[in-house]
């Protein structure tokens, strides 16, 4: 633990910034996931066409692989990005393709009648998919897409490759240092803290969506009545 509270400043200042980026991409990834999923479940084929493309080949990509390519291929078409802001992107599209999937799996999972009964009501669609499917949705959607933000704010460390001064890159700088400079390798100690670190903040993410899960099991969303 010598090493961690002598450089405490710097790994803060890490934390800090993967926390920063882990919170931008869950924004973005929630954004784009529950705008496509609902999208995706309306009755338009070209809609469903373009969103199942844009699913399935960001869902084909290796997660490194996107990183790199929003990275250094976005400057050819004049977009100049910063290491933060291009695995913002890098990590939102991959995510926001899988959670389109979770999302509008989770409204196909609500059964039939309640669409019926709800338009026999006179409801608009927004009203629908606002007051009736989407209540009933979020248990069939929550335990897959916590665990799908999970794996993104682990991603974050990829951050590390493109020269964002995220929480795994500081750690990695100051084994560098000590090594060089003391002689010695204390990546086991520095390692060893940066993984006690993770688990802590995926293990609350993780507590969070049980807290939700129970919280819906005691309060069940009312269904309408099944037409006959």
């Amino acid at each position: 633990m010598h090493v961690i509270l002598e450089n405490w400043l710097l790994i803060a200042k890490g934390l800090g910034m993967t926390l920063a980026l882990a919170g931008t991409v869950l924004l973005c990834t929630t954004a784009i996931s529950l705008l496509l999923g609902v999208l995706a479940t309306l009755p338009s084929r070209w809609l469903k066409a373009t969103i199942h493309g844009y699913v399935e080949l960001f869902r084909s990509i290796p997660l490194i692989v996107n990183v790199f390519c929003v990275f250094f291929v976005a400057p050819m078409f004049g977009l100049d990005l910063s290491p933060f802001v291009a695995a913002t992107v890098g990590l939102s599209l991959w995510g926001g393709a899988n959670g389109t999937v979770v999302v509008s799996g989770g409204i196909l999972s609500v059964p039939p009648h309640q669409w019926k009964s709800a338009a026999a009501l006179g409801l608009r669609r927004w009203q629908i998919y606002r007051y009736v499917i989407g209540p009933q949705s979020v248990g069939a959607i929550l335990p897959a897409y916590t665990g799908l933000l999970t794996l993104l704010v682990q991603s974050t460390s990829l951050g590390a490759l493109i020269g964002v001064s995220e929480f795994l890159k500081i750690n990695q700088n100051i084994i560098e240092r000590v090594t060089v400079m003391q002689g010695r390798n204390p990546a086991f100690e520095v390692y060893g803290f940066v993984l006690i670190v993770y688990f802590i903040v995926c293990s609350a993410l993780s507590a969070l969506s049980r807290y939700l899960e129970r919280r819906l099991q005691r309060d069940p969303v009312r269904s309408f009545p099944q037409q006959g």
